[in-house]
């Protein structure tokens, strides 16, 4: 089987845009969740979410650096924020001045829910002005799979052009459905990862009527609170995770930076409930596991885990549940990163693996803040409180869950 690297990596997130802009906060505990004034939500339960900010300083959210502004105007921001992450890191990975067979590089970029303001703003447009006011860009500008063709267009990519939708488990399934294109012979590059862009209206207030989000709303910043006793749900947010992925000999022949390897993709089905995980877990543990066996490693193997950890009473209990019975008497320890990223929906599992990977690059663990009064099933389990860890890491794993019950964990480990 043809082994599989991550060469390049990008990042648009409430905790920064740009590779080490984000990683710096998110180890230094910074949260990026504020109060909601993209428009007007005085009249919804929930009044905060992790938004990009948008600007022209270092770390800021600059779309008109990549994508001219007359263009912006056929993408959704979800579509947009994939294709800024995008940019990055194709330029990190040095695909920017690539000139070999581009046939051979494809895309595998999903949302969880796509152009949902798009939708929103043209049902408004339709009730009020009829069919004439709907732009003829709304079908284009909405639709998941054109992050993927957007992404393609500006490059040249022409290898397997795809894009998955599994709620909040697409960036992930996105990075391993890639893996195993490239482990297939289908490419030698995959641009993989999630965007989402659906802090809207229409999106708080959807998941505000399932009882889903915090409403901590004086405290943004302390609103994320994985296993502790004071979590009220969870954080929505929006942004996208983008990694290069290459054949491992094909990126030593170009002398391309490898910053890992994705040695292991798992996934499973809870046959459970539409929005519920299993109480105890099992289904993200027999991912878990698929993605060690597929990996040829063990749980004493894995030094890291970047839970799914949304803030939920259910989800928090369940996946705690699991990895404590996977994980007793090894060394690993986990922590949520929405903590301060908040929930980035089908992003969150790319934006994720992407901070595995940088824990494993400076040997250094993120936090989970605000944990200040862990829930009892804790124990002495170390979930990383409120300060980040210097400790080596060789192994990461990364969880990422979704409503329908589907599961994907990544395996990302070292390179010798």
């Amino acid at each position: 089987m043809r082994k599989v690297v991550i060469t390049g990596m990008g990042i648009v997130s409430p905790v920064g845009c740009g590779l080490e802009y984000a990683w710096k906060n998110v180890v230094s505990g910074k949260s990026g969740i504020r109060k909601i004034d993209e428009f007007d939500a005085s009249d919804l339960a929930c009044q905060i979410a992790g938004v990009p900010v948008r600007g022209t300083e270092p770390g800021m959210y600059n779309p008109d650096a990549v994508v001219e502004p007359r263009d912006q105007r056929k993408m959704d921001k979800c579509i947009l924020y994939g294709v800024v992450a995008a940019d990055e890191a194709v330029r990190d990975a040095g695909l920017d001045t690539y000139d070999g067979d581009k046939n051979r590089i494809g895309v595998s970029v999903g949302s969880g829910i796509g152009g949902l303001n798009t939708i929103y703003e043209n049902c408004i447009e339709l009730a009020n002005g009829g069919p004439r006011h709907i732009s003829p860009f709304f079908i284009p500008k909405c639709i998941i799979n054109m992050a993927a063709g957007h992404i393609s267009i500006k490059y040249g990519f022409k290898g397997p052009n795809v894009a998955l939708v599994t709620a909040c488990a697409t960036g992930a399934h996105s990075i391993g459905e890639g893996a195993r294109l490239i482990q297939h012979g289908d490419a030698d590059i995959m641009i993989c990862g999630g965007c989402e862009g659906a802090v809207g209206k229409i999106g708080v207030a959807g998941f505000s009527a399932m009882k889903a989000l915090s409403t901590r709303n004086d405290e943004p910043q302390r609103a994320s609170r994985p296993w502790d006793t004071d979590r009220d749900g969870f954080i929505m947010s929006e942004g996208a995770g983008i990694l290069v992925l290459e054949e491992y000999e094909h990126a030593r022949a170009r002398g391309a930076k490898i910053y890992g390897e994705v040695a292991g993709y798992g996934l499973s089905g809870d046959a459970h409930h539409i929005t519920a995980p299993a109480p105890d877990g099992e289904g993200g543990a027999r991912a878990m596991m698929a993605a060690l066996n597929d990996a040829g490693l063990k749980p004493a193997d894995v030094d890291y885990i970047n839970a799914h950890g949304t803030s939920t009473g259910l989800g928090d209990l369940g996946e705690l549940a699991a990895v404590k019975n996977l994980f007793a008497g090894t060394n690993a320890c986990m922590s949520s990163t929405k903590s301060m990223t908040g929930h980035l929906l089908g992003a969150a599992g790319a934006v994720e693996a992407i901070f595995c990977t940088l824990a494993i690059r400076d040997g250094i663990v993120p936090p989970t803040i605000n944990l200040e009064n862990p829930v009892p099933e804790v124990g002495d389990f170390d979930l990383v409180p409120n300060v980040a860890k210097k400790r080596p890491v060789n192994v990461a794993l990364s969880n990422s869950f979704g409503f329908g019950g589907t599961n994907a964990s990544l395996v990302i480990k070292k390179v010798a």
